[in-house]
């Protein structure tokens, strides 16, 4: 085609925008898991509640192939406003200044549906954004960045949550109504904040965002793409594509539930809220900057895509593992201490969220030309499907979570087995390299 190959300055900017929206949807999906203990006594919470408060993001992939469908026809703008307006209404809705707490929790509840139901845009749009807007040099990059600033605004909620909102035994020197009273008033805080932000994100993307630069930057972005239902076709008959999927859904699946009620998981075994909110945040930034590292490596030695997944999920299945060994301490008689558990899920963290953006890599070459959107759509959509089977179980066995620590070694190891046993191919970097020359 025509003038394909031309870059636009511009692509940082659109970058940005979609990078931030992530970021805000992932900071308000994990408000609550960090504070649940302060949760509970201001809003009345249960175990139950706090768990259904992170299982509303996997249910919002309920609508998923719609939001495919839509980016695939109408393109990244469009898509793009369609997702920052729910998700300014869930977070609007949260806010809404309600005296009756069971009408403030259904709100609450309400608010983190309408922000899961974002969630298909900012976990799937960011293949189809890099090859829209960027060379085949600066892919992966741009496929690392815009996916994994959304674990970034999860791992960002570890830390503001805790540091803003006091624990229940914070304010001791206070009497019991008005220690209610002020931790109830510090959520509302975060909660006005995320509603500001939020916000101001949607009015920027209103005022700014393209659906497409006026020319491919490649061959490949060019090049004529399969209909929405042969697409379809096509990935479910792709064996090798069936099983990457399995490889990235199963462990990132079960890692983001867990992540999300990391506090939760630690309560028993004598961890505090901060230091749970510093677990889980130093592990998904640790995974972020390592992430971008490696799509840039991948961007400058291209074809080692699966022998860098094969690095990384070695590294997660023996981090996991020492991870839960180390909380069976009774039985392993392993040390448990700060440093330990910091250590075992950092690494965890690092391992397995720097993999995202090679894995959406990976799938794109493997079923090209099926559109970016689509592909990482049905494997993200797999992801929370094994994220929300696991924590409809934690809403039943959410008072011994052995168990729950048990299925991150087991969905590492299979996760690995599987990318062992796959054969890789990169048809889309061929049309570009190859028959571009």
């Amino acid at each position: 085609p025509p003038l394909s190959g031309r870059v636009y300055g511009r692509r940082w900017l659109v970058l940005l925008l979609f990078s931030l929206l992530g970021f805000a949807q992932g900071l308000v999906w994990n408000t609550w898991g960090p504070i649940q203990n302060s949760a509970r006594l201001a809003f009345g919470f249960s175990g139950w509640d706090i768990a259904l408060l992170v299982f509303w993001g996997p249910i919002g992939f309920a609508p998923c192939f719609f939001f495919m469908w839509l980016m695939d026809k109408k393109g990244l703008r469009v898509t793009v406003l369609l997702t920052s307006s729910l998700m300014v209404l869930g977070a609007g809705l949260r806010c809404v200044p309600v005296s009756d707490t069971e009408i403030r929790r259904k709100l609450i509840h309400g608010g983190q549906l309408l922000n899961g139901l974002a969630g298909p845009t900012v976990m799937n749009a960011a293949p189809f954004l890099s090859t829209t807007w960027f060379s085949p040099d600066e892919r992966a990059t741009a496929t690392a960045v815009a996916s994994l600033l959304n674990y970034l605004g999860s791992a960002a909620a570890f830390l503001v949550g805790p540091l803003v909102v006091p624990p229940p035994n914070g304010t001791a020197h206070l009497g019991a109504q008005s220690n209610t009273q002020h931790i109830k008033d510090r959520i509302e805080a975060v909660l006005y904040a995320e509603f500001g932000m939020v916000s101001l994100i949607f009015s920027a993307a209103l005022a700014y965002f393209p659906s497409r630069p006026p020319f491919p930057p490649s061959v490949a972005a060019a090049s004529q793409r399969l209909s929405y239902r042969r697409s379809f076709c096509r990935l479910l008959s792709n064996f090798r594509f069936l099983m990457i999927a399995l490889a990235y859904a199963i462990p990132l699946g079960v890692f983001s539930g867990w992540s999300g009620v990391l506090d939760l998981i630690l309560t028993p075994i004598h961890v505090s809220q901060v230091d749970a909110g510093w677990i889980g945040f130093w592990s998904i930034v640790g995974g972020c900057v390592v992430g971008i590292a490696m799509a840039r490596f991948a961007d400058f030695i291209r074809g080692m895509l699966k022998f860098i997944l094969l690095l990384l999920l070695s590294g997660a299945t023996l981090a996991s593992t020492w991870f839960t060994l180390t909380c069976l301490t009774t039985v392993t008689h392993l040390p448990l201490t700060t440093a330990t558990l910091y250590t075992s899920c950092i690494l965890l963290g690092i391992f397995l969220n720097s993999s995202v953006p090679i894995f959406f890599e990976l799938f794109v070459e493997t079923v090209y030309p099926v559109p970016e959107g689509i592909s990482c759509g049905v494997v993200t959509f797999l992801s929370n499907v094994f994220m929300g089977v696991l924590l409809f179980f934690l809403t039943f066995y959410h008072t011994e979570f052995s168990w729950f620590n048990w299925c991150l070694p087991g969905s590492c190891l299979l996760s690995l087995l599987l990318i062992l046993c796959f054969r890789e191919s990169y048809d889309r970097l061929y049309l570009d390299v190859v028959v571009s020359v």
